[in-house]
């Protein structure tokens, strides 16, 4: 398994090149893809979304596509579209943005319901349909959406459903004084996301994902990892509580950490990492939380505190 690892930390070690003091975001990016899961960053501009989602694409040698969204971002821009030839007398298909390995969507929350209604079937069913033909993605396929704050301007809430296909939400953040100080010489030097050297194929990156799913989870852990989300929608602060996608996605990414931290099982440590990436965004709070200024992250540590967390033998 030591060459695998390997593998994992040698595509984090070249995002870390050209994104600076954001350890903990480049880490549970990976653990994301490594899960076969997509990713939302919620953030102001400019604090390194995009090169975030460059520089995992080189690494991995993925094709990658961008699509800034504004609201005359049609669906067809995504999933592609039929076009009349002359020559061949028929309609041939053009491909969409989403036909690649990373479809990288910038600021999500610009665009119509309807495109990104269309942006979800492709995130849920792994296909796109055009004219009545299904055709699947790309494997492996990911999706590293980005949206500012909600009241931007310009800016909409994204309907549950859809935030719920987001396996993790995460916030990067301004970068620390010595980290800024290193940005800025490191752009006056000419470092940037085109040195990235890929140290990885798609086709590795699928073998990867194989073996993350290969993690051992022990009952005990299951049962955590239900009775947090249980807890969820039983919590008086809470009135929309996890879904048992979420579910799904605390086991896949608890499995994924394990991975990164060399490890071929699952332990309670693993999924108080990422707990709050996964579910802050799937809940709702209810005025209560609101009049008690609770946000969502409080309310999650609160539960993962409350939870008596299983003994895992260490193997």
């Amino acid at each position: 398994m030591d060459k695998y690892y390997e593998e994992a930390e040698a595509v984090i070690a070249q995002v870390k090149r050209v994104v600076i003091g954001k350890d903990a975001c480049i880490q549970k990016a990976m653990a994301a893809i490594l899960a076969g899961g997509h990713i939302l960053i919620e953030d102001i501009p400019g604090v390194g979304k995009t090169t975030l989602a460059r520089a995992f694409s080189n690494a991995m040698d993925l094709e990658s596509r961008r699509i800034q969204f504004t609201p005359d971002v049609m669906p067809s821009d995504l999933v592609g579209f039929s076009m009349y030839q002359k020559k061949e007398d028929q309609f041939i298909y053009q491909p969409g943005a989403v036909m690649c390995n990373l479809f990288l969507g910038d600021e999500i929350n610009r665009t119509s319901p309807k495109t990104q209604s269309a942006l979800l079937e492709v995130m849920e069913e792994g296909s796109a349909t055009v004219d009545g033909v299904t055709r699947k993605v790309p494997r492996p396929f990911v999706v590293m959406a980005t949206q500012n704050p909600v009241g931007s301007v310009g800016t909409q809430k994204l309907p549950e459903s859809q935030l719920d296909r987001f396996m993790i939400c995460m916030t990067m953040g301004y970068p620390e004084l010595e980290d800024e100080i290193a940005i800025a010489k490191g752009k006056s030097l000419g470092v940037d996301v085109e040195l990235i050297e890929p140290v990885i194929s798609a086709a590795e990156l699928i073998v990867l994902q194989e073996k993350t799913a290969d993690v051992f989870v022990e009952d005990s852990m299951y049962r955590y990892i239900c009775n947090l989300v249980q807890a969820s929608r039983q919590n008086g602060y809470i009135a929309l509580g996890l879904s048992p996608r979420a579910t799904l996605a605390i086991v896949t990414m608890a499995k994924a950490i394990a991975f990164l931290h060399r490890r071929d099982y699952v332990v309670p440590e693993d999924v108080a990492e990422i707990f709050l990436d996964v579910s802050a965004h799937r809940i709702l709070l209810n005025a209560k939380a609101r009049a008690g200024h609770m946000s969502a992250a409080d309310v999650l540590k609160e539960l993962l505190q409350k939870e008596k967390k299983p003994v895992i033998r260490k193997k």
